[in-house]
């Protein structure tokens, strides 16, 4: 698949089936998330793996929205550092925001699909996953194959239009 078609194609998915990801998929994912432009690189992510269905269950508890993620094949738990000062919180959550697409976009063009979740429950998160008391769990991405439809470019997509959203020089 080439970029445009892995842009076209990336949708949230939220139903996967029960076929495992290969690791050479896995790690190309991961590497992608590794290699995402950093402020200053600074790189303040980690990034928790998890396949076991028993923790990919409790994981789906740390968000309300977040049930599906016990149906993912694999989840990507993004961890950022506690920042107390404002702008470090800002370039912390920029710099995840460029990796956390950066590896839905790379899977997509693996035919992996992705979704992403918020994560609410800091204490069942940190219990889950075991990250330090200084680093919380900002994102999780779910992985995995689509059980209702195979990733292709979508032709129209459910966004405004181009007109409405893009303003040149001014808005």
């Amino acid at each position: 698949m080439d970029t445009w078609d892995a842009i076209t194609s990336r949708r949230q998915v939220r139903s996967f089936t029960a076929e495992p990801l290969r690791d050479d998929l896995l790690r190309q994912i991961l590497e992608a998330g590794r290699r995402a432009p950093s402020g200053s690189n600074v790189q303040p992510w980690d990034f928790v793996v998890v396949a076991d269905s028993g923790q990919l269950e409790r994981l789906s508890g740390v968000w309300k929205g977040a049930v599906w993620i016990s149906g993912a094949t694999t989840a990507v738990a993004l961890i950022i550092p506690i920042q107390e000062e404002e702008r470090a919180r800002m370039l912390n959550r920029l710099d995840l925001g460029q990796t956390a697409m950066q590896m839905m976009i790379a899977a997509t063009d693996l035919g992996v699909a992705s979704g992403q979740a918020a994560c609410a429950d800091q204490e069942l998160a940190r219990e889950v996953l075991g990250f330090p008391d200084d680093r919380q769990c900002a994102l999780l991405i779910g992985l995995g194959f689509p059980a209702d439809r195979p990733l292709a470019p979508i032709k129209k997509p459910a966004r405004r239009p181009f007109e409405e959203v893009v303003h040149f020089g001014r808005w």
